[in-house]
């Protein structure tokens, strides 16, 4: 193990702590999240005294966890998460499996007691091996090191790390063979962090004494960059497929902003074969595009249901994420397209029954050599369905310029009156459902957590981004979503461009919608969960602006005003009515089916 000085920074005693530091340097993670705690001691210092990282301390794990998960999610790198042993690493799991099936590449950092420790009755110790795994693109359990507190260790009666009487040169020997192991693994790591995009776990075992520091620092080997190894793809079927088919049936689920070309973009919205789908985290908003699917299908489910089989396509071409839509995933599921291509580097999942293909490149290497100019003027698959929507949507509009104050009117106020540039974070349940349903400014950059769509961290992820994405910043939440992550706000990173619009129908709204039994005490409690909170006290605890409205002409003036600088973020509480909103909302779609 070759060592070297550097006198201006300090370097873990611990070599293991500081091979994890140092890999994390050389990879260029930046953004390190620490969350309180002893055993994570030497990994904390490593990152504190080393210039190179930006480090954040948030004493909540699960927050903490979606806070680091944010800043992955604008920055497209990995950002750690660091935390001490035991029970601490188990609330990393919700944000783990968050990034897992959202494809954001977070790193979990965990100390851990030696593993003779482990189940004899010492504190904060469990089964930290394996605690993640299903929703890991990567892992890996590196081995104690035997140079560091090699008398505590010999001592020990139960350790099988070296033998009690080993001689300094065996020891040596042996730290040398741990330290290779440890590096090839953690660089692995690391590597498939970036490579695959998604979050992976380095479990760290140290030894007291824990916060000694040195000027030395060890010399990595094993530091080879990832591999991003080219798709050969005959590509001819797919095209000539393409070129045949009369109805084409796009669908993108969550899209990163500026993903796609615009040359292709183009293509698709000229072309008459071609129905463009998007969702609003798609974050795609082309003039001739069915932006709300909801408003297409639901209509058509108790009115035309004849017009399923004209929209049914011959190929179904899907990129991007996840799908908020139910409805779409049903008609697909009824009405299978004959071909289902879903292009995407990591993965494919069959949500619709019908996967052909799975295409692992990026989207626009697809379109480059699928898409060409090839249209047959008598094709009027594009124009059929876009007219039924348009139709359909014309008394829509109708029926919401008639509808009281609610939540269908408080979010149709909201998205129309949003600042044009602007990072627009999402909560799930009903949330990222009403956002579906109407436009929003195609300079928006829009985000939500559909990976494993739970309430669960949306708080904390919006203002994780907030941090990295210098735009004026918006969450919008509803009322469980936002009781439920209230340790999303206890840091001391919210920027004062911060925006919260908290829409309080005082339960969770959206089960009135689905079928049950409403308005007893057993709905109310369990299901509803009717609560009576407002916001007021907990943005001053946790210094926002408060305001808040139970009109549209009141939610309309606090707008005017709410994006404007200010040195502190704000929150703005819109108080709806509890008991109407279902009926509002599904009257919307009864009112579209006269079309």
């Amino acid at each position: 193990m070759k060592t070297s000085r550097n006198t201006s920074i300090k370097y873990p005693e611990i070599p293991l702590a500081q091979t994890v530091v140092q890999f994390c340097k050389l990879k260029e993670i930046h953004h390190i999240v620490i969350c309180a705690g002893s055993r994570n001691a030497p990994l904390t210092n490593g990152f504190i005294e080393n210039p190179f990282f930006k480090t954040y301390s948030i004493v909540d794990e699960r927050s903490a966890a979606f806070f680091a998960m944010g800043m992955a999610q604008q920055l497209k790198t990995p950002t750690a998460v660091v935390c001490t042993s035991g029970s601490a690493l188990l609330n990393f799991y919700p944000a783990v499996a968050e990034a897992f099936y959202s494809n954001i590449p977070l790193l979990v950092i965990s100390a851990d007691r030696m593993p003779h420790r482990i189940d004899i009755g010492d504190g904060q110790t469990i089964q930290q091996k394996g605690v993640f795994e299903p929703h890991l693109v990567d892992f890996a359990y590196l081995s104690p090191d035997v140079i560091h507190a090699s008398k505590t260790l010999m001592e020990n009666p139960t350790q099988k790390l070296i033998p009690k009487n080993a001689s300094l040169k065996a020891i040596e020997k042996k730290q040398q063979q741990i330290q290779e192991e440890n590096e090839k693994q953690i660089n692995s790591v690391l590597n498939h962090c970036m490579q695959k995009r998604g979050p992976v776990h380095l479990n760290v075992p140290m030894e007291e004494p824990l916060y000694g520091m040195t000027t030395t620092a060890i010399d990595l080997i094993h530091k080879d960059t990832p591999k991003f190894p080219d798709q050969k793809i005959d590509f001819n079927p797919f095209k000539t497929q393409w070129q045949k088919a009369r109805k084409k049936l796009v669908l993108v689920g969550v899209n990163d902003p500026q993903v796609i070309d615009d040359k292709w973009l183009a293509l698709i919205d000229s072309d008459p074969s071609m129905v463009l789908m998007t969702e609003t985290t798609s974050n795609l908003r082309l003039p001739n595009t069915i932006h709300s699917i909801d408003s297409l299908i639901a209509p058509l489910e108790k009115g035309n249901t004849d017009f399923f089989t004209t929209l049914q396509p011959e190929i179904l071409l899907t990129f991007g994420g996840m799908v908020v839509s139910k409805k779409i995933k049903k008609f697909l599921r009824n009405y299978s397209p004959k071909e289902h291509w879903h292009v995407d580097p990591h993965k494919a999942y069959d949500t619709y029954y019908c996967l052909s293909h799975h295409l692992p490149i990026p989207v626009n290497t697809f379109f480059s050599e699928v898409l060409e100019v090839n249209y047959e003027s008598t094709n009027d698959y594009k124009s059929t369905v876009l007219n039924q929507y348009r139709r359909q949507l014309n008394f829509g509009n109708a029926y919401l310029s008639k509808i009281p104050f609610s939540d269908l009117k408080a979010f149709e106020t909201l998205f129309s009156m949003l600042p044009k540039n602007i990072h627009l974070q999402l909560a799930n349940s009903s949330t990222i459902r009403y956002a579906q349903l109407f436009n929003i400014h195609e300079n928006a950059e829009i985000f939500c957590n559909r990976g494993t769509s739970g309430i669960d961290g949306s708080t904390a992820t919006a203002v994780g981004a907030a941090l990295i994405n210098k735009k004026k910043s918006l969450l919008v939440t509803g009322d469980l979503s936002f009781f439920y992550d209230i340790n999303g706000l206890w840091n001391n990173y919210i920027p004062p461009n911060f925006r919260i619009v908290l829409i309080n129908n005082g339960g969770g709204g959206i089960f009135r919608i689905l079928t049950g039994e409403k308005d007893s005490p057993k709905y109310d409690t369990y299901f509803e969960t009717i609560h009576g909170r407002n916001a007021k006290q907990l943005a001053k605890t946790f210094g926002l602006k408060y305001n808040s409205v139970k009109t549209n002409i009141g939610l309309q003036w606090a707008l005017k005003y709410f994006f404007r600088p200010s040195n502190q973020p704000k929150i703005l509480e819109v108080k709806t009515p509890r008991k109407i909103n279902d009926s509002i909302l599904l009257n919307y779609f009864k009112a579209m089916q006269n079309s």
